[in-house]
């Protein structure tokens, strides 16, 4: 009974009484999870004593959940950094559809633009910051497993349903619920979740009986949902049904005056996660992190940067950042230059003036000298092929050792 209590709720707090005491049942009954086990007879007093110590333990979990939750909301809050003119309005708008406690929200953003994190940003300013957000990505599970996940099903309602299993509807029932690549939701599943934010209810797979939920949903996606209505591929009722409040992440790129803050916080995060004390970024760097599409957007840019930090000694220059940043950037800014800040590496004067056509040519020339000119070496470490590093060396007229 114990083990299919457990079954049902992990959660739960349960204490076994026993007639028939035993060492040997005792200790099973710990290890199938129970909180306590007592003995008849047995004193009202010794009960309650340890019904008050389980619903404290109880609570205790509960709130180191909560804090959990409450130290990655504010981690997240960190990276809500942003002084371009785009992003503060966007933040402007996210405060206030917040304090709408049941409105749908959908979330449009290219794949790296942090619509997960948008989300969580909505949830922490709402009333519903106490409850929890249960997040699904509708792209990463396989459809007939999708309905399952989010309603849940009865017992019997499938050759594998052995148990009742609460959905995620049910599982965020005062909280919310973030529905990520929505646009890969089956067409067979899309009335069902119209239903959801019709009604706030639902019937579990195999259920009869309605089940009634206090939850907002908050969808995103980084596809154009008018063009699949159109195709065929989405239906224009929860469309609209979802669109009461859209909120419109701009890309890296519209948003270039972000780009160096949100690369220093990341700095400072994996200064303390490999323990390194690096100070910044050389203004080489910084031209060229400016000077990139960033088609990656966030995403792109904070995995360059931990690979950067990881590489650099004191300061990120652009021998930590991978080549195609560099080439990337070429031909928007090939006639640009800013000063240059001593990096050590490069023996740069500080008041150098470089080209990314320069710098580019310096660190495939440093490279090439700390490989002693092995090309296979230097290609590894440029990140590109040996026959791209051969044109590039044609192309700056690098000298090479007869």
């Amino acid at each position: 009974m114990l083990k299919k209590i457990r079954k049902i709720d992990e959660g739960i707090q349960v204490i076994v009484m026993t007639a028939f005491p035993d060492v040997k049942s005792a200790i099973l009954a710990i290890k199938s999870g129970a909180y306590d086990y007592i003995n008849k007879p047995f004193e009202l007093e010794e009960l309650m004593f340890n019904i008050e110590k389980a619903l404290e333990t109880h609570s205790l979990k509960t709130e180191v959940q909560r804090l959990k939750y409450q130290q990655k909301a504010m981690d997240d809050e960190k990276r809500m950094l942003g002084i371009s003119p785009k992003f503060i309005l966007l933040k402007n708008m996210l405060s206030k559809v917040a304090k709408a406690p049941k409105t749908p929200v959908l979330i449009y953003g290219e794949t790296g633009t942090g619509k997960e994190l948008i989300a969580n940003e909505l949830h922490r300013l709402s009333d519903r910051k106490d409850k929890p957000l249960v997040k699904l990505n509708c792209s990463a599970i396989p459809e007939q497993l999708l309905e399952s996940e989010i309603f849940g099903y009865e017992k019997g309602a499938f050759t594998d349903a052995k148990q009742r299993k609460k959905g995620l509807l049910e599982l965020a029932d005062g909280g919310a619920i973030f529905l990520d690549e929505i646009a890969d939701m089956s067409m067979n599943l899309q009335p069902k979740l119209l239903r959801v934010l019709e009604t706030q209810s639902f019937k579990r797979i195999g259920g009869l009986t309605d089940i009634y939920v206090d939850i907002r949903i908050i969808a995103a996606t980084h596809l154009n949902l008018k063009n699949m209505i159109k195709e065929g591929r989405f239906r224009d009722d929860l469309y609209y049904r979802l669109k009461v409040v859209t909120l419109d992440i701009p890309a890296l790129r519209e948003r270039a005056e972000d780009i160096i803050p949100l690369s220093e916080s990341f700095i400072e995060e994996n200064n303390r996660l490999f323990g390194k004390d690096i100070k910044g970024l050389t203004d080489e760097a910084e031209k060229i992190l400016l000077s990139y599409h960033w088609p990656g957007n966030i995403r792109e840019l904070k995995n360059i940067i931990e690979r950067a930090s990881i590489l650099a000694v004191d300061w990120i220059t652009p021998e930590n950042l991978p080549l195609e940043l560099i080439s990337g950037g070429e031909a928007e800014t090939d006639k640009t230059s800013l000063p240059v800040r001593q990096t050590g590496n490069l023996k740069s004067h500080n008041e150098e003036l470089l080209s990314i056509s320069e710098i580019e040519k310096r660190h495939i020339q440093r490279v090439l000298s700390d490989s002693r000119y092995n090309i296979t070496k230097a290609s590894n470490i440029l990140g590109i092929s040996r026959l791209t590093l051969r044109e590039k060396i044609k192309k700056y007229k690098l000298t090479m050792p007869a």
